[in-house]
């Protein structure tokens, strides 16, 4: 079910902005085994995936910071961080998979004559490098112009960064943007930057969007693209 909080101008949008993991593509599995490696390194009790997937969002970082406890030596989570980094490099692929509808949902909201010269990007906070190895390895590159990760800036979703780089790349005012995202993460970059947003229930941490709702709430990419695609 679509639920509007503050109706999008479709017509009028020259910029879709997508966010990755839980939204495009579900990569839960893939991120547990890569943390539960790590876990298994360094001799920890590994981590069901559900609890894993409760900490996805703010970055590789941050996600292996929660796994590990949240401990206070920072060489060690450095150490942490490169060791699931490296594991994750080899297995990013293993099990992930494209959202059934996704493809279908982008190709209408991309297709000719959507307001003439739209644009979609990824912004997400997983390191850039596997992010576009995931976009093109499961067939979604075509449809993007940029994939920008969370190593490709000095801040991260929910600072505006990001999101005002594409701005200024395509030319186009936040009036004139969407952020698509399964989380509050998401939500909050759009409020940042003066954006519109679109939040999905089906993601990683939809929860999250009851405490900060998005302009419009959907429940599948179908939906998402009802409200996107221009008629």
């Amino acid at each position: 079910m679509i639920k509007v909080n503050r109706p999008i101008p479709a017509d009028k949008i020259k910029l879709v902005i997508f966010d990755l993991d839980g939204t495009l593509v579900d990569s839960r599995l893939d991120l547990a085994n890569s943390i539960n490696a790590m876990l298994r390194h360094y001799g920890k009790t590994e981590l069901p995936c559900d609890v894993i997937s409760g900490y996805i969002g703010d970055g590789a970082p941050m996600l292996v910071r929660r796994a590990l406890g949240d401990p206070d030596d920072e060489k060690f989570v450095a150490e942490a961080l490169t060791h699931f980094l490296g594991w994750y490099r080899e297995h990013k692929l293993d099990n992930t998979y494209v959202y059934a509808g996704v493809k279908e949902a982008l190709a209408a909201i991309a297709r000719p004559g959507n307001g003439g010269g739209r644009k979609m990007a990824v912004l997400t906070n997983k390191p850039v490098r596997p992010s576009q190895m995931i976009v093109d390895a499961l067939g979604l590159g075509g449809f993007f112009t940029q994939v920008y990760g969370g190593n490709s800036f000095h801040t991260k979703k929910p600072d505006p960064e990001g999101a005002r780089v594409l701005f200024a790349e395509y030319g186009v005012s936040p009036e004139d943007a969407v952020m698509v995202g399964d989380s509050e993460i998401d939500v909050l970059t759009a409020r940042n930057t003066g954006m519109y947003s679109v939040g999905l229930s089906y993601g990683f941490a939809p929860h999250t969007l009851a405490h900060v709702p998005p302009d419009v709430l959907v429940d599948t990419p179908e939906e998402m693209a009802q409200v996107l695609a221009t008629k």
